[in-house]
């Protein structure tokens, strides 16, 4: 995965920079898959969101949130979320540690 380049982003939903490594998406051809892996910072998180489709995270590394309006989990490496479309979450590092995450998704809106 060394040869995907990782882009800065934020602005949007990210309340900080994270890097995007782009795995899979319409710029690699797919019109029906994104898949990415995103990188948190310590303290670096996303704000409220929802997409128009299910959403799955697989935890990589370091220690963050995943959060819905109901609740807060604490994540780490190797756990699975699934976020069913139009639940309104975040997620993002801890203060004290950076926070990685593959991103599984179907193109669509996303609404904050």
């Amino acid at each position: 995965m060394d040869e995907v380049p990782t882009e800065s982003r934020s602005g949007g939903i990210f309340l900080g920079t994270v890097g995007y490594k782009t795995l899979v998406a319409e710029s690699t051809g797919a019109t029906d898959l994104n898949l990415a892996i995103v990188t948190f910072p310590p303290g670096v998180k996303n704000k409220f969101h929802a997409h128009e489709y299910d959403q799955v995270l697989y935890i990589l590394s370091g220690t963050g949130i995943v959060a819905t309006e109901k609740e807060e989990v604490v994540a780490g490496p190797g756990m699975l979320f699934f976020i069913p479309r139009g639940e309104r979450h975040w997620h993002g590092a801890t203060k004290e540690s950076s926070f990685s995450h593959i991103s599984i998704l179907r193109p669509g809106k996303l609404s904050a």
